[in-house]
This record gives C-alpha cells, sequence and structure tokens, in this order.
C-alpha cells in the first residue's frame, strides 16, 4: 500500500464506519538511515463526490475504482490511486450508450436510467467492466490496458429489470456471473463462458430472504480460504446496512452476518461497495453513503478476519468515539501520488476535455469543439424544447468534490445570436443557475430556478464571469462585469438536490428556442475552488 511496507491500528469488533489512521514507513535509500514510521491520518469520505456503486480492483501497486454514471456520458468513470485515499481520473471505459435513441435525447431522454452499479475484474491479462441498464440489459466491456481502449459494450444479457452484475472465475476456470433483479429482488446467479462475453443457462436464484435480507442487492463474489463470499447491501440506500454471506459451495446455501451499520455515527447506509485487499493482506472495505445533493459520497473501512468472517469498521465504544476528528497533514516526503484527487478545473487549452466533464447525455459531436477555437471549449446551440435546460443537448457536467466550493466560469458572447440562453447551472431536476438570453440584439442575464426566472442587467458586453456558490445542499450564483475584480449576487439562496440517482452538478450550458443560426458560445475556462474543510 503506497508503495511502503504498512500496518493499521487495529480497533474493536463493532462494524461502525469512523476515521482510520494508516501508518507506514517510506522506503528507503541504499545507505540511507531508518526514519521513524510515519502516520498517515486520514478521515471519512476519502471522496466527498457522487461516485455511486463503487466498485475497486487492486492491480499490482494501483488500485482502480469504478462508479455508477447513469445517463451521463462517457460512463463509468475510472478512478487510480495508490493507497485507496488519495485519487486521479484516469478515464471512462463507456465512450457512448447507443441501446435506445432517448441516450441522445431523440424522442425523450433516459435521465435516471443508463449505467447502473458497475463491477471490474481482471483475468486473463484482461480488464472486464459489466454493467446494466435497467432496460436493456447486461453488457461488457474490456481493455488490455486500464486506460484503454475500451471495446464496444457487448451483450451479456439482453433482458430488462436486472441490475448490478458481478463477474467470477473461479479455481478450475469456470466463469460466473451474478445480479439481482430492479427493485432489489433475490441474487441469481449464472454460469458463463470463459471469455466473459456471454451467459450459458438462465440462471439459478441462489439467496431469496426477504426477511432477514430485505432489499437485497449490488452482490460482489470472492473467494477466500475455500469459502465463497457474497457482499451484498441490505435495507435500501439511506437506511440500509452492509450484509455478507458465505458458503463452501457456489450455489450455497449461504449463511450470512451484518457486518458494517450506521451505529451511533452519522453515516446513515452504509451501502454498497466492494472488498479489496493491499499487497501485504489487508483488507479494505470501500463503501457510499447517500449525502443529499451531494449523491453517493465514498468511505473506507479497515476489514479484519475472524473465525473466516469480515469484521469491518471499528468500535466507538472501545477504541475510538467514532466521531471525526482532523486529519493530519501528509508529510513532505510521501509519495507524490498521494497527493492525487480529482481533477476539476479545465482551461481547455488540451486536445481533450479533461477526465471530469460528462456530457447530460450522447453528445452531438458536430455541435461541440476544442479546436474552432483554440483555448476554449465551444458550444453550438441545438434547439431545445419547451423544457429548456432539461431537454437541451450537449450540456457538460461534473462531479462536486467538496462539500463546499466555488465553480466559475468565463464566457465570450461574441458569436451568440437571438434565441440562445447559456450559462452555468447546477444541473438536476430542479435545475437552478445563470443564463444569458439573447433577444434580437439584446443580451440579458437571468437567474433562474425551474421554471421560474428573475431578470438581472443588460449585458453591453462580450465576456463576463458566472459563478455558484455551493455550501451543502445550498447554491447561490452571483456575477462578474470586470472580469473577476468584483461579483455581484444575483438570485435567491437555492435548496439543491438529489435526483435522477445522482448529485447535483455543475454544468455549462448553450441552447437555443429557435430554428434560426444559433452562433456560437465559447468558455474561455471553468476554474473550481474548494471551500473550507468538508464536516466529516
Amino acid at each position: 500500500m503506497m508503495g511502503t511496507a504498512g500496518w493499521v491500528r487495529q480497533y474493536g469488533p463493532l462494524h461502525i464506519p469512523l476515521i482510520v489512521c494508516l501508518l507506514a514507513s517510506a522506503p528507503l535509500a541504499h545507505g540511507q538511515k531508518p526514519r521513524p514510521a510515519v502516520e498517515h491520518v486520514y478521515h471519512n469520505p476519502i471522496l466527498f463526490a457522487d461516485y455511486s456503486d463503487p466498485d475497486v480492483i487492486r492491480d499490482g501497486e494501483n488500485y482502480y475504482l469504478i462508479a455508477s454514471t447513469f445517463h451521463f456520458v462517457p460512463g463509468i468513470p475510472i478512478l487510480q490511486s495508490s493507497d485507496l485515499v488519495h485519487w486521479t481520473i484516469l478515464g471512462h471505459a463507456v465512450a457512448r450508450l447507443d441501446m435506445d435513441p432517448r441516450y441522445s435525447m431523440i424522442g425523450g431522454n433516459r435521465y435516471g436510467k443508463g449505467v447502473w452499479a458497475p463491477s471490474i475484474r481482471k483475468h486473463d491479462g484482461l480488464f472486464y467492466v459489466y454493467f446494466p441498464t435497467p432496460n436493456e440489459g447486461i453488457f461488457v466491456t474490456t481493455a488490455a490496458k486500464i486506460t484503454g481502449p475500451w471495446s464496444e459494450p457487448a451483450t451479456v444479457i439482453a433482458q430488462a429489470g436486472l441490475e448490478d452484475p458481478c463477474p467470477f472465475w473461479d479455481d478450475d476456470g469456470n466463469a460466473y456471473l451474478i445480479h439481482s433483479i430492479t427493485g432489489a429482488g433475490p441474487l441469481i446467479l449464472h454460469r458463463m463462458s470463459p471469455d466473459g462475453k456471454r451467459v450459458l443457462d438462465d440462471g439459478k436464484i441462489i439467496v431469496q430472504d426477504p426477511e432477514h435480507l430485505p432489499v437485497l442487492e449490488g452482490p460482489k463474489l470472492y473467494k477466500r480460504n475455500g469459502y465463497y463470499y457474497i457482499f451484498a447491501p441490505i435495507g435500501g440506500v439511506s437506511a440500509g446496512s452492509q450484509a455478507v454471506l458465505r458458503s463452501r459451495q457456489i450455489y450455497g446455501p449461504y449463511e450470512h452476518r451484518i457486518v458494517l451499520a450506521q451505529g451511533s455515527t452519522r453515516i446513515n447506509g452504509p451501502h454498497q461497495g466492494a472488498y479489496v485487499e493491499t499487497p501485504e493482506g489487508q483488507g479494505w472495505f470501500i463503501h457510499f453513503q447517500s449525502d443529499g445533493a451531494h449523491g453517493r459520497i465514498v468511505h473506507l473501512e479497515p476489514v479484519q478476519w475472524r473465525d473466516d468472517w469480515p469484521v469491518i469498521g471499528a468500535d466507538p465504544d472501545g477504541a475510538s468515539t467514532g466521531q471525526p476528528t482532523p486529519s493530519a497533514l501528509i508529510p513532505d516526503h510521501d509519495p507524490p501520488a498521494s497527493r492525487q484527487h480529482p481533477q476539476t478545473s479545465d482551461e481547455f487549452s488540451e486536445a481533450a476535455l479533461g477526465p471530469q466533464w460528462e456530457w447530460n447525455h450522447n453528445p452531438d459531436d458536430a455541435h461541440w469543439s476544442l479546436t474552432a477555437r483554440p483555448g476554449f471549449l465551444r458550444l453550438t446551440p441545438m434547439q431545445a424544447d419547451g423544457d429548456g435546460l432539461l431537454s437541451a443537448r450537449n450540456t457538460l457536467t461534473q462531479c462536486m468534490q467538496d462539500n463546499a466550493f466555488e465553480f466559475t466560469v468565463r464566457i465570450d458572447l461574441a458569436g451568440m445570436k437571438s434565441g440562445v440562453h447559456s450559462g452555468l447551472a447546477m444541473f438536476e431536476k430542479d435545475a437552478s443557475g445563470l443564463e444569458v438570453a439573447q433577444t434580437g440584439n439584446v443580451r440579458r442575464l437571468y437567474f433562474f430556478h425551474l421554471p421560474d426566472r428573475l431578470a438581472g442587467p443588460t449585458l453591453m458586453q462580450e465576456t463576463l464571469q458566472l459563478r455558484v456558490h455551493v455550501d451543502g445542499d445550498q447554491a447561490r450564483y452571483s456575477y462578474s462585469l470586470d472580469d473577476g475584480q468584483t461579483f455581484l449576487a444575483l438570485g435567491t439562496i437555492t435548496e439543491i438536490h438529489f435526483s435522477w440517482w445522482k448529485g447535483s452538478r455543475p454544468a455549462l450550458f448553450a441552447y437555443t428556442t429557435l430554428a434560426s443560426d444559433p452562433g456560437a458560445v465559447d468558455f474561455d475556462w471553468a476554474h473550481y475552488q474548494p471551500l473550507g474543510v468538508n464536516p466529516w
């Protein structure tokens, strides 16, 4: 872990999330005297961002995390870490969702559909990512390198109503696929072809116990010391807990235990995730917790094994109070990789968008560009219907990464024409934000909170900056007409929300309500600034 020999301070047996102290020694150069062990302290959540339904594997010294993205494209972000705490975004596993034209906003939309809980594994030198779409089936994409290229998604099961697939290759070479049913039904196990591309049977229900394991979903299948283990949450996203089932036979019968619950902490859930081991064999469990408008944020827990059962978390009545304390600073000699964090700001000066960006649906690539005006993101507005922003194409979004932050964009309106609306929003079902709307030759700034609008100033200039300040579940908006020297508030403090199974997101947009030439809108940059300390 972290490229060093390390150990973990162990706590008591109760199964609740809390802060964990990591201690490790940096590797020694030849002839260098040993240094005292350095205490590395992190506190949960490790990612204050909406990486829902996380799955994690280790490959060598690196860990890779993927998450569900629903209708956002590209889908399934891939994050990399060397220590399970600090993460950076490598890219995405799914470039587009072509299973239905509504993923491209043709004939409707697929908000809340698309990529549900995925899983990642490596087998015979190949990375596999499985994911369900609730309306179309279960799919798999593969790559020889974690950075891709990833294959076009192949259909593993063409059937609606399935969720949360996870593959498993046994010691004898047999391959299996486990999944649940939409609405959190029983767990079903299939034999699968050795290449992982298709199932070989209709599947068999191996766990169905609504009395003791209600709302059973998100299964992850592992093998350890001759036992088959299924890590699966029960009880629902906001109020449930984490169960582990085990059996000597892959088809069961399975016995179960609750291994992670809220206890006396304020960490509701805790919900589905992944078990992973360091090169030294230390176990860890990564899971999500529902946190309102911020979506499902990610926590890390230590795992001990007792009598071939995992013990996750710690005892707040023993070694710790279970209350958060500040993290220690990472020492200067710590590996550079340990300072990794997901990307946020973008100068739009590269040949590609930063990997933090995801469109609201499949983008129309003919209507955006990073090369038409180098150093700018150009959006060529497309026509939207009466729903305005929610029916607009090519809305560009990214996850919030902190409880409090400021997100500021600089916009050049010189090419904008009548009928166009363009600006900055917190994208969700009840979207809010600031937009410039042009009627004829007149441009005016508005605050909006769907479906309401509040008029601001008429603009006499071609450039301005728009800003959203988020603190918890509240957003407030401001603008600058003097290139960022002063910002003026517009609109009211606005509640942001969890919707479509995703957290609210900062978003850049440009659409038109007219059939005439819309011109173009150029975004110079987008800057993200975290504020304060996350309240955990």
